[in-house]
């Protein structure tokens, strides 16, 4: 059964589609494969946060980006936030901001 993918605003599609070039097609290619097998790809491609917050694990010669996502009733990917990780550990910011949105959403 095929998955659509959504965006929980216009923002946030804008900033993924203004990834640098070689993450924006790794967004691209692992996108395309949530679509047709699910959103569960596993490591390293897709990780469970927990609760029903997972991420999507984007690496590329420009660096490393991720972008939150959650899954909802009848097959829809919802495409949370968006940023470049600098740092080792995801930022506590970044991640309260994806919680925050998922939050909103399944209410």
């Amino acid at each position: 059964m095929a998955y659509f993918i959504t965006y929980y605003n216009a923002d946030v599609q804008v900033k993924i589609m203004g990834l640098p070039v070689t993450l924006q097609a790794r967004y691209i290619g692992l996108t395309d494969r949530m679509m047709e097998h699910g959103p569960n790809l596993g490591l390293p491609h897709t990780d469970a946060f927990g609760g029903g917050l997972f991420e999507l694990r984007l690496k590329g010669a420009e660096g490393i980006a991720r972008v939150f996502f959650c899954t909802m009733v009848g097959q829809e990917i919802v495409m949370l936030h968006c940023f470049i990780k600098k740092t080792q550990k995801t930022p506590e910011k970044e991640l309260k901001i994806a919680k925050q949105r998922m939050k909103e959403l399944k209410k």
